[in-house]
């Protein structure tokens, strides 16, 4: 059995957001990618990720008191770096499949920024496991007897 890693299963060269980026333009990049979570890269370097969840809690936050023609002054003014996670835990992309796959898990995080040599090369997702999980071969699935 030959030993998966992280880099083959991996989406190389995910899009990116930056600090500064707003949240309305967080939602455009997901959008348009079909994606849940974004790196945030502050000057090439890996600062956080945002995720779709992050977002839909500042906008529902009850902290955040207001109504909802307000929402678009949100969606112009607040920033991903007001709502991201900064320093995200990472993998390489030598990790296993299997120790990134736990990772996740264990963490309840919907991906994994992946760095090598400090630079952001891609990102692991959940659906990265799922399509993999997918794609085998029927007959090499279990069918319970």
């Amino acid at each position: 059995l030959i030993m998966l890693s992280v880099n083959d299963l991996m989406t190389a060269i995910p899009d990116a957001v930056t600090p500064q980026t707003t949240l309305r333009q967080v939602i455009e990049v997901m959008k348009s990618q079909a994606c849940r979570q974004l790196p945030v890269l502050s000057d090439g370097k890996l600062v956080g990720i945002i995720t779709d969840r992050d977002v839909r809690l500042v906008m529902n936050s009850p902290l955040l008191l207001h109504g909802r023609w307000q929402d678009e002054e949100i969606l112009d003014e607040m920033t991903a770096e007001s709502c991201m996670t900064p320093d995200p835990m990472t993998v390489s992309p030598d990790t296993s499949a299997y120790q990134a796959a736990n990772m996740l898990s264990i963490y309840k995080f919907g991906a994994l920024p992946v760095v090598r040599n400090g630079e952001l090369i891609g990102i692991i997702t959940v659906t990265d496991f799922l399509n993999y999980f997918a794609m085998q071969k029927p007959e090499l699935i279990d069918q319970g007897d």
